[in-house]
């Protein structure tokens, strides 16, 4: 099965009101304000959406939300991932995929299983999953890096596992899964920074977070990376270098949900134990913004 995400993906926010619930409206225009500048598929309840501090119910919520915006016109995919095998197995035989072209499913956590625990986890994943299915490596969060190797195993192994999205900052595990991959398995980019990088390599795109504050500019950098149009696109890597860096500075959302209240596009609430940027910091952002061109 070849990936059929390609291009810009944006890791969604979960928008709160300041009393904590979600706020619908913002979540709404989000998804609007992304389908009207270039944006090419929504990934829903990821890490940037607070997805271990929502609810079942909120999750449920938020798709409800973000379906009835988006009225089918882009791709969705849906974080479905965890450190018990048995529960995320569980999530996905009871979830409706019918309206997802696939699932993200983050590399299990906390537990640091071996890669051969990785494999046996992706394999019961697979097997269970009636979509699409894109890996997600992200040592710095799970505590343990899943290997190439592993990533590839998995690729050669299982046609429903068709991308991995790589966010371990680690340009040489880019390379090597660049290099061997199997055709049709995508290489997606986790990391903003090195978006442009990846897809000048022969990656298949990103799903940001910047992306969906300023993604006009982001998915026409990725767009001209993927046709190896580097000159330019490197004018516009260069143009959002400063913001990239800021909204990883304290904390992620609370870095990207500060440049989206700078944009009106919603409030900085987040959830404990994750706290609001330093005004500080919101203050840069407001600066950049000022000057940017979007």
């Amino acid at each position: 099965m070849k990936n059929p995400f390609l291009g810009t993906g944006i890791a969604i926010v979960t928008p709160f009101k300041t009393n904590g619930s979600i706020d619908e409206e913002a979540l709404a225009n989000i998804v609007e304000f992304n389908i009207d500048n270039g944006t090419n598929y929504i990934v829903i309840c990821g890490t940037t959406g607070e997805s271990v501090t929502i609810t079942k119910q909120e999750k449920l919520d938020v798709i409800a939300i973000i379906s009835k915006a988006n009225k089918g016109r882009l791709p969705l995919v849906l974080g479905i991932g965890g450190n018990n095998t048995v529960e995320v197995v569980k999530e996905i035989e009871g979830t409706d995929l019918s309206q997802f072209a696939g699932i993200l499913s983050v590399s299990p956590y906390y537990s640091k299983p071996t890669q051969e625990g990785i494999y046996q986890h992706f394999k019961a994943v697979s097997n269970a999953c009636p979509v699409p299915i894109i890996l997600y490596n992200v040592p710095g969060r799970t505590a343990s890096n899943m290997s190439p190797e592993t990533t590839l195993r998995l690729a050669n192994d299982f046609e429903n596992i068709v991308a991995v999205k790589e966010a371990g900052n680690n340009v040489a595990q880019y390379l090597n899964l660049l290099k061997d991959k199997p055709e049709g398995f995508g290489v997606i980019s986790g990391d903003d920074d090195l978006a442009l990088s990846v897809a000048l390599a022969g990656g298949d795109g990103v799903i940001s977070v910047i992306g969906q504050a300023l993604p006009k500019a982001f998915s026409k950098m990725i767009a001209l990376g993927r046709a190896g149009e580097a000159k330019e696109a490197y004018k516009i890597h260069f143009d959002l270098m400063e913001i990239t860096s800021l909204i990883f500075s304290e904390n992620n959302p609370a870095g990207i949900k500060a440049v989206l209240q700078a944009l009106e596009l919603c409030n900085d609430t987040v959830r404990l134990p994750l706290v609001v940027a330093t005004d500080e910091l919101k203050e840069k952002i407001k600066n950049y913004l000022s000057n940017f061109n979007k």
